[in-house]
């Protein structure tokens, strides 16, 4: 198995992490750098850079600004991506400035309490919330308007609360510290991804009340029901890809779209992404483009609508 047709592109790649290592995107550029070693048995070598600032905004402004024709970089994005260019929280920069190449696979949304907790369902949480909007603490990895915010503001909204700026949201630097505050008691209510709460639900530490989508986890967490069953039209999965710079030639863009297509096909992709909590999700290409483009504007409605932006 390796590299479609004659190499393109070889030698030394960058793939930029808009953060700082340990979170979802270092995770996203370091797990596809091995991938692409093995996969062109060499021929290229992927070295990370963390470039964080500005929710993945210094990231996003390199790539305009620095690296306009390169086609020897790309840099890692997610749904967090989406919404920041949703809120335009990088400014003077949208999403058609770069070139979406492909998702390689998502981290679903979850909602969960720990096991004390007297919220047993989702209908008891969105009945706390109706009664009283502030009643309950959420817990999330994102800061107040970023993506976890979201999910509860989009799940609160699509249930009918009113006043959703009353919902208590509070914002960790990661999903780590975010779970290990609503397992230790000290927050009503996680609203995360499945990844960095899977541990914790099977050690029955965590009881999750959602998936947020409408597909059920792979097994052994296949059991968990998901928003749509539950009545709920909210689907908030934190798909894991990549865009490059907007000024490449078509044949480098489109060789960049097989090559991730088809490494992420393989089986050492579909181990990693077991490992690593994460649900298939593939869409490259145009298809990825158009996509990416319609969930900034159903994002950017959302956002309008619960009062996060004009």
């Amino acid at each position: 198995m390796g590299i479609a047709a004659e190499p393109l592109i070889t030698g030394k790649v960058d793939c930029i992490a808009p953060a700082g290592p340990g979170g979802g995107w270092d995770f996203t550029c370091r797990s596809i750098g091995r991938l692409l070693n093995n996969f062109s048995n060499g021929e290229i070598t992927v070295q990370t850079l963390n470039m964080p600032g500005a929710g993945g905004g210094v990231g996003f402004a390199h790539m305009i600004t620095k690296r306009r024709n390169d086609s020897k970089v790309l840099a890692a994005a997610s749904t967090a991506t989406t919404a920041r260019l949703a809120q335009n929280q990088f400014p003077g920069m949208n999403s058609g400035m770069v070139r979406w190449v492909g998702a390689i696979g998502t981290d679903p949304g979850i909602i969960a309490v720990n096991r004390e907790s007297e919220i047993d369902s989702l209908a008891t949480l969105i009945k706390k919330l109706k009664e009283d909007p502030s009643s309950v603490t959420f817990a999330g990895a994102s800061a107040i308007g970023g993506w976890d915010h979201l999910k509860i503001l989009m799940t609160a909204h699509s249930a009918g609360v009113s006043d959703l700026k009353r919902i208590k949201y509070l914002s960790y630097n990661n999903g780590g510290t975010a779970v290990t505050q609503v397992v230790g008691g000290h927050i009503d209510v996680l609203v995360g991804v499945a990844s960095s709460s899977k541990g914790f639900i099977e050690s029955g530490d965590l009881r999750p009340l959602a998936v947020l989508g409408h597909s059920h986890l792979s097994p052994p967490l296949d059991n968990i029901p998901t928003s749509f069953e539950l009545g709920l039209d909210v689907e908030a999965s934190n798909w894991r890809g990549f865009y490059m710079p907007k000024e490449v030639s078509e044949e480098e863009y489109q060789w960049w779209v097989s090559n991730l297509k088809a490494a992420s096909q393989t089986d050492e992709w579909k181990r990693t992404m077991v490992q690593n909590g994460l649900e298939p999700f593939s869409l490259f290409g145009e298809e990825f483009d158009q996509f990416v483009n319609k969930q900034v504007e159903s994002l950017a409605n959302i956002s309008k609508e619960i009062g996060i932006i004009k």
